[in-house]
């Protein structure tokens, strides 16, 4: 079902300085700068798919031949022309006025670049942007498919403890973490549990979803989830490792916070498509204790 809000969310249109921000997320910059160093090889032809500032482009035209740079706002189309006539190889990079959901590169290319994503795969359009490329591209070039960045997704949950009082004032609102810092206010309830993973190559998912029982690892009151996306960039063969790069943490508050013991077991359920509002998750989101450790011991 359409939200009437979805012309407003994030990865329809992202303002200007939201872009400049993520040139500050370190983990982010380092991440797909190796990635792109491992994946491009000298002569590439690339292509960047909702392109922002051009850094991911630039990062590529390091070894790319050409990098086609596709992005969809006219102010950050301006923006991106302006900083890469600044930096070396910024020649080698064709920026293109277009919506990534419909653009068709002019020949075959070696590598996709695409970094529509949000923790979950919430809001942002990573998911159909690559469903609807690799289907126009098959139906015109044909096989093989190139390369993807990100390569693949791993997506777990957690039931934590969070702590909802600021300053007095108690707001259980949806929250974001950065996943390099230490978390005062949360105190992990389980371990992480997995619910999903996929290639890019292959067939991508309708839906996020988990409907299982997970067992409580520390005690306490339980009135939160934690959603973990980890996104493999690229594989490095040579040492025989994944570049990772994690999206911000997303805590998910419950209706009704519920008192846990250790190896209680709790019923999870979540539904929800791909690039869905972040409410999506939370309306979905279904949980409660099915097997209570405090009943054994009466028994």
């Amino acid at each position: 079902m359409n939200n009437k809000y979805d012309h407003l969310e994030l990865g329809q249109f992202i303002p200007a300085q939201y872009h400049f921000n993520m040139l500050n997320d370190t983990a982010r910059m380092q991440g797909f700068a190796q990635a792109l160093q491992q994946v491009v090889w000298p002569g590439a032809k690339v292509l960047e798919l909702g392109g922002g500032t051009g850094v991911l482009s630039f990062f590529a035209a390091r070894r790319a031949g050409h990098v086609w740079c596709v992005e969809r706002n006219p102010e950050l189309v301006a923006i991106s022309h302006r900083i890469l006539r600044q930096n070396p190889n910024g020649h080698k990079v064709e920026i293109i006025q277009a919506d990534a959901r419909f653009y068709v590169p002019p020949e075959p290319v070696d590598v996709v670049i695409c970094e529509m994503l949000h923790v979950g795969l919430l809001r942002e359009k990573q998911v159909e942007i690559i469903d609807k490329f690799k289907q126009r591209y098959l139906e015109k070039f044909g096989g093989p498919l190139p390369i993807f960045v990100p390569e693949a997704c791993i997506q777990a949950f957690q039931l934590v403890e969070q702590d909802f009082n600021f300053e007095g004032y108690y707001a259980p609102t949806i929250s974001f973490q950065d996943p390099t810092a230490t978390q005062d206010r949360t105190q992990n309830l389980s371990v992480p549990t997995l619910f999903q993973r996929f290639s890019y190559e292959d067939a991508l998912p309708d839906v996020c979803s988990w409907d299982g029982d997970v067992a409580i690892a520390v005690g306490g009151r339980l009135n939160a989830i934690r959603v973990i996306t980890k996104n493999i960039l690229a594989i490095h063969m040579e040492e025989q490792r994944s570049i990772d790069w994690y999206n911000q943490y997303l805590i998910v508050p419950l209706d009704e916070p519920l008192d846990v013991r250790v190896r209680d077991s709790v019923a999870v359920q979540f539904d929800y498509r791909p690039g869905a509002p972040l409410d999506a998750l939370s309306d979905s989101l279904r949980v409660s204790v099915v097997s209570d450790t405090r009943l054994a011991v009466a028994l």
